[in-house]
């Protein structure tokens, strides 16, 4: 317990310089000024509440309880959460009046506390889990986020996190930089991902096929292979084996694809059911 409190501390103490994610803005958001992310030194929250979207692992018979919170350190031009991940709009809250959701989030049944986009207000939403804990919360939290992430701010967080679920979104560079205003995407996210991988390892069901803890990556199919999408699957395979995998074919154009004619397009159907079929043969755990 010492020693999560003084990663706490740790993480509070770094958004006064912040570099809390790879953009490494290197801002006082304690004093107002704003990096990448457009909040400041406390999280808002857009929304919360049971969900039944979520993977069937996530979601059990009580839904997952959802947090979710405005900003994000990403600029995905095909964002389908743009009007919570591109502005501050919500409720301000400090890390008790987020634990305080948690706890009512576990008693209306949720069966774990799922953070959505949680890597910029990572410092204020690690003091809110060590206050719930301590309050009486036990289902799992869930860390839900891009895949952009910083591995010292990760180690911080370790024994805070029973599921990571990052986004894998690219193997390519120049696709990160184009459709997401991030030059070095797939380094950082691999980084990122055997950090993930090394604190949680793969991922861990109950008898009723809930996950307890471990490692769930989502992949988002774009149109035209633009990611592309089997060296995903190979980085993921190499890093993090046998963990859980969502390939996820539910791509529409959203926000600014129209910007690029190449969003416009969908995935097909059989490129999503033939990169399935391949995240198996590489030893993958499906969740999809």
């Amino acid at each position: 317990m010492a020693v999560l409190n003084e990663n706490i501390k740790k993480l509070k103490k770094i958004i006064r310089d912040c570099t809390l994610c790879p953009w490494q803005c290197h801002v006082d958001r304690t004093a107002g000024q704003i990096g990448a992310c457009r909040i400041g030194a406390q999280a808002v929250v857009a929304s919360y509440g049971p969900h039944f979207g979520e993977e069937p692992v996530l979601v059990g018979r009580g839904g997952s309880g959802t947090i979710f919170l405005s900003g994000c350190n990403l600029d995905c031009a095909f964002c389908q959460n743009f009007d919570i991940s591109h502005s501050n709009k919500g409720q301000t809250l400090s890390p008790k009046e987020i634990a305080d959701i948690a706890l009512d989030l576990q008693k209306t049944g949720c069966v774990n506390v799922n953070f959505v986009t949680p890597t910029h207000v990572a410092h204020s939403l690690a003091e809110a889990i060590a206050i719930s804990r301590k309050d009486g919360l036990t289902v799992p939290i869930v860390y839900n986020c891009g895949g952009y992430e910083s591995v010292e701010t990760l180690k911080l967080l370790d024994g805070l996190i029973e599921i990571y679920m990052p986004d894998f979104k690219y193997a390519d560079a120049d696709a990160a930089r184009k459709y997401s205003g991030v030059k070095d995407y797939p380094e950082i996210a691999k980084a990122a991902l055997a950090e993930m991988y090394r604190q949680v390892g793969p991922l861990e069901l109950d008898k009723n096929g809930v996950a307890t803890s471990g490692l769930l990556v989502r992949h988002l199919v774009l149109p035209n292979n633009l990611t592309p999408s089997s060296k995903v699957m190979d980085i993921i395979a190499e890093v993090a084996p046998g963990c859980a995998i969502n390939v996820m074919g539910q791509y529409r154009p959203a926000f600014r694809a129209s910007n690029f004619p190449e969003l416009m397009d969908l995935p097909s159907g059989i490129d999503v059911a033939n990169l399935r079929s391949y995240a198996s043969s590489k030893g993958l755990m499906r969740v999809d």
